[in-house]
């Protein structure tokens, strides 16, 4: 296999690739901010120019300099077998320091009040890369600040002129909104005119953007990114399986990245996706149990709340009438394996059904010039139908959601499970369940909830862990990011529970540390209020325990152990603060 030496570490590398390829995958730091592999590469930044030799077949195979020693970028220079590239060399850190002088040169010093500060590259290559002093005495050049979309900020000043969004809507979206405006020091970003950045992935050119010049409105001064911590997600609001970040602070969720795959979503995440979890701080969650009393709904207690959920099947069942479960695709699949054995606890005979599955248009591809994959935007709005489908084929006969709607009025008592983001109850549903005990698993508020026996709050998303099978069979499991919300419980941490009762067990009454809302706190933070919450539970929901319990049930439930994908670890973050003792 041919081989390349950057830095002085031999590199392994196939045929056509750029020099600052093989450096990336092999860990080796070459500066760049034009680059991006998912991108053209128009080698504008300069910044990672480095020195080249290369055996000359003429002279013995002896390394001699390219180009006459000419400085060349890493990014557009194809590594062949034999060469030898040097970034730390004299010419090549001085061009460094010239390109990060001159990016200087009219850039705002106002790290303090950026966004982008703390992941920021022109930060970053600064301090290991710079002058450390500027010399440039005259005017600084301001640029306006400007509207880019409903999402999308720019500070135009902050702008080094990347072109990574215009090449972005250029060649991935090929929408072509952006363009370069103006010459020399008055070179700006800007959209066309009459074409504000509109369309699906439109933000993702706030991940691209190296500085803090396209800044995302929604997350504009609400947390320093250094306070934030990593979670590994999967999109729960679309059958695609997107990797994401779910970024969190104090118990509260601040914003969804992009998590590189290059099997699944390659770089990118839909805004839909991005913008998709405002429902998890929402005035409109569930914050506690209620049940029916007295023709009223009221507050209750999990115990009792449990205790009317299991006397509402039990009396269906002494009628001579059957009980349905209604299952969310927006539940992993562990989740639904607990809530089927808690049924069936309760009721040998309960009838299985998966939950509507909306479809919102078709998918539609965008091209991913740099990678063989496009990317897809998938038309099935929940994240786990096929999840959901393969647990409940595997563990007995189950029935589609329309079915239900039809027979809902055949069965004495319902449990019905949502935890959709959105508005989705029907006035055909709402007539069908008019006559039934329903109980309802949900996180948010809707007209069921004062037509319900039993509402029990969910968690949503972000609190919980599991696994989703996407639209192509692909099994991952998440992480959960945030404690979970008010006095919310897990759809498997409920199965559990009812499993627990229905066997004549009792629930652990205020058991430490369940049930508490955590503050992660890191120095330097202030300590912000919060509500200690225990709350009674059965055995604690544990999402790889269970996936080993239904691979020992059921044959076709196997998979969940021998096929999961497990995410990686948040990267570590090293700081280049000096430590000195006091």
């Amino acid at each position: 296999m041919p081989r390349v030496t950057i830095n002085g570490i031999e590199c392994a590398f196939t045929k056509g690739e750029m020099v600052i390829e093989v450096a990336n995958r092999n860990g080796i730091e070459i500066p760049q901010y034009c680059y991006h592999a998912g991108l053209s590469r128009p080698a504008q930044c300069r910044i990672c120019l480095g020195t080249f030799e290369a055996p000359n077949p003429r002279n013995d195979n002896k390394l001699e300099p390219m180009m006459g020693g000419k400085l060349l970028p890493t990014c557009a220079t194809e590594a062949t077998d034999g060469m030898v590239v040097t970034i730390e060399s004299e010419k090549a850190v001085e061009n460094q320091k010239a390109v990060m002088e001159f990016l200087l040169i009219n850039h705002p010093l106002d790290c303090p009040v950026c966004d982008q500060a703390g992941e920021c590259t022109l930060q970053d290559y600064s301090f290991k890369y710079g002058r450390g002093h500027s010399r440039f005495t005259d005017t600084k050049v301001v640029s306006p600040k400007k509207v880019m979309s409903d999402n999308v900020y720019m500070y135009s000043d902050r702008c080094i002129m990347c072109t990574r969004c215009v090449r972005f809507t250029d060649e991935v979206t090929g929408t072509k909104e952006l363009m370069v405006d103006g010459r020399g020091d008055k070179c700006t970003i800007d959209v066309f005119p009459g074409m504000p950045l509109d369309n699906e992935l439109a933000s993702n050119v706030i991940d691209l953007c190296p500085v803090g010049s396209l800044i995302d409105k929604d997350f504009l001064f609400n947390q320093r990114v250094w306070f934030l911590k990593k979670s590994a997600g999967i999109d729960p609001f679309t059958s695609s399986g997107d990797n994401i970040w779910v970024e969190h602070n104090q118990g509260r969720l601040y914003r969804i990245k992009p998590r590189t795959n290059m099997e699944i979503n390659t770089w990118w995440i839909t805004d839909e996706v991005r913008y998709g979890w405002k429902f998890v701080h929402a005035d409109t969650r569930l914050t506690q149990p209620m049940r029916r009393e007295h023709g009223m709904m009221v507050e209750a207690s999990w115990s009792r709340a449990y205790g009317q959920t299991i006397d509402s099947v039990l009396d269906a069942k002494a009628a001579g009438k059957k009980t349905a479960l209604v299952v969310s695709a927006t539940l992993t699949c562990e989740e639904a394996y607990c809530l089927v054995k808690a049924a069936r606890m309760l009721d040998e005979g309960v009838e299985l059904f998966v939950g509507p599955i909306p479809v919102d248009g078709e998918d539609v591809e965008f091209p991913n010039p740099q990678h063989s994959k496009p990317f897809i935007q998938r038309a099935q709005k929940v994240p786990n139908a096929r999840g959901i489908r393969r647990v409940l084929e595997s563990l007995g006969e189950y029935k589609d959601y329309e079915t239900f709607v039809r027979r809902a009025s055949e069965y004495g008592a319902v449990m019905l499970t949502a935890n959709f983001p959105s508005t989705w109850v029907t006035d055909e549903l709402v007539d069908a369940l008019t006559n039934t005990k329903l109980v309802l698993i949900d996180t948010t508020e809707s007209v069921l909830c004062c037509k319900a026996e039993v509402v029990l709050p969910s968690s949503s998303f972000a609190e919980k862990s599991g696994s989703f099978e996407n639209c192509n069979g692909v099994i991952q499991h998440f992480e959960q990011g945030i404690p979970n919300q008010h006095q919310s419980k897990s759809e498997g941490q409920i199965g559990l529970d009812l499993i627990e009762l229905a066997a004549g067990g009792k629930l652990v009454e205020h058991a430490p540390g369940f049930g508490a809302q955590i503050v992660d706190e890191q120095p330097g933070q202030v300590p912000t209020a919060s509500d200690s919450v225990l709350l009674p539970r059965g055995k604690l929901f544990d999402a790889l325990v269970i996936r080993e319990r239904m691979a020992d049930e059921a044959d076709g439930l196997g998979v969940f152990v021998r096929d999961v994908k497990m995410p990686p670890a948040p990267p570590p973050v090293d700081s280049d603060m000096e430590l000195v003792e006091l």
